[in-house]
């Protein structure tokens, strides 16, 4: 069976055919085309219409692409740039009826769930509990769990590209005083998850994201072409020296050092600040750069309990558009931790209709 996925995030659309036997996803295509949309929507604004058919162009060329590598229609999911866009239901309905391709969106706390499944099929059992950091173009997700899937799960505001718009816009390097604000916000809306944690004390710490990837590198870590089973751990003190350097320099001279690539290199510093406060806070004093993440979750999902899964996620979404205007629910099977750990404060428990007491937002 060959299935595909397709990503849109904050700076590219995103997509991945792989090979599903055996029950590991082994990619066989990416490709990927860069729309920047962060760059042309600030945080609450409309997608303008000149974004919209940019995203129908590449929607459709990505579904061409699948087609003629032998997976079916792509799973296709739009992150925090789309889901917090006034015009959200006009965008992928444009999409829809336009490239045939069901684009939704996914609450954050259900994109947070399946990177945490893709990071741990990927670090395997041993690595124990495990807590999971992610940034993201628009948001910060962090779950923690000892299954496969987390026990909690928060999505907060605190995306790369949300800060550096809110914060590092005006000048450029930023001021000293603008990066105390970044970090004044960041502590600020993080403080409850990274307590949850610190409480937790996982065994493992992993980040994932293209984001911590480029700060990886920057950092040390082996470049992306010694491939995928290379280990690639992010010191807290080497991220701290690496804001030091990435704030002393201009937007534009940051694509030189290491790792960092142009289209993401305005926007390296916020991350950059973003993880490391966010280790600071948790007591994180190392994570392991993860290679599979957000994608490798749907693919597993998708492979584990079926097309019905990713139908209801559909079917979920196109009744938040006409109804809801709280994130939905999904449905989220149990494999792996006993009822007794079914995860707290997650869509799964929500669905089921029990108590989360605990519950992190």
């Amino acid at each position: 069976m060959r299935i595909s996925v397709l990503d849109v995030g904050s700076n590219t659309v995103r997509l991945v055919v792989a090979d599903a036997a055996g029950g590991v996803p082994l990619p066989v295509h990416t490709a990927k085309w860069r729309l920047r949309l962060a760059e042309q929507v600030a945080p609450g604004d409309l997608i303008p219409d000149e974004a919209v058919e940019r995203l129908v162009r590449a929607v459709a060329a990505a579904a061409r692409t699948a087609d003629r590598w032998g997976a079916a229609g792509p799973l296709a999911f739009a992150t925090a740039v789309v889901r917090a866009a006034p015009n959200r239901r006009e965008v992928l309905r444009e999409v829809r009826s336009r490239t045939g391709v069901a684009l939704c969106t996914l609450p954050g706390e259900v994109e947070a769930e399946l990177t945490f499944l893709g990071a741990r099929r990927w670090m395997g059992w041993r690595c124990g509990p495990l807590a999971l950091l992610d940034i993201g173009g628009g948001s910060f997700e962090v779950a923690f769990g000892r299954g496969r899937l987390p026990d909690f799960v928060a999505s907060l505001p605190l995306g790369a590209g949300r800060l550096t718009h809110d914060f590092f816009a005006d000048h450029d390097p930023p001021s000293p005083e603008a990066l105390r604000a970044a970090r004044r916000r960041i502590r600020h809306q993080l403080r409850d998850v990274a307590a949850r944690v610190r409480w937790e004390g996982p065994r493992t710490a992993v980040a994932t994201s293209r984001t911590f990837q480029q700060l990886g590198r920057l950092c040390g870590a082996a470049p992306g072409r010694h491939g995928p089973f290379m280990d690639r751990t992010l010191r807290r003190g080497d991220l701290r020296e690496a804001i030091s350097t990435l704030a002393a320099l201009p937007a534009a001279e940051r694509s030189r050092l290491p790792g960092i690539s142009a289209p993401r290199a305005a926007q390296s510093l916020a991350g950059a600040v973003i993880g490391h406060t966010a280790m600071k806070l948790t007591g994180l004093t190392s994570v392991t750069v993860c290679p599979w993440a957000i994608r490798e979750g749907v693919m597993l999902r998708h492979m584990e309990d079926g097309p019905a899964w990713w139908a209801e996620v559909s079917r979920l979404t196109d009744e938040e558009e006409e109804a809801a205007p709280e994130p939905v629910p999904l449905r989220l099977a149990q494999h792996g931790p006993s009822p007794a750990r079914t995860p707290a404060g997650t869509p799964a428990q929500r669905a089921a209709g029990e108590p989360a007491a605990d519950r992190v937002r």
